[in-house]
């Protein structure tokens, strides 16, 4: 399970590995072009049921720690469609990984 730690929030925010390699690209994506925007998720097990949204931002710091030593093979299919809910007017929305090809 990876880390997101946000601005001075006490809470971090916990998202699998995996899902949060992939969110890492994105937002770093849109963080760098300067955009701020909304990161939307469904709270995982073990956690109160809900969801959550923070509002991004490039001036406060965001931090990710992720528990594998090794770099997640990332899903391009899966950035897309991260990328995609970020540039709309809803924000980037924590999706399901899209189902491999062939699977």
């Amino acid at each position: 399970m990876g880390t997101l730690y946000y601005g001075d929030v006490a809470t971090p925010i916990e998202i699998d590995d995996r899902a949060l390699a992939h969110l890492k690209v994105v937002i770093a994506t849109k963080l760098r072009r300067g955009e701020s925007f909304t990161l939307s998720w469904t709270h995982g097990p073990g956690q109160e049921v809900g969801r959550s949204t923070v509002w991004l931002h490039p001036s406060i710091p965001l931090r990710f720690v992720f528990d594998e030593p090794e770099p997640a093979l990332l899903s391009r299919a899966w950035i897309e469609a991260l990328a995609n809910s970020a540039n709309s007017s809803g924000g980037l929305i924590l999706v399901e990984e899209p189902p491999h090809p062939g699977s």
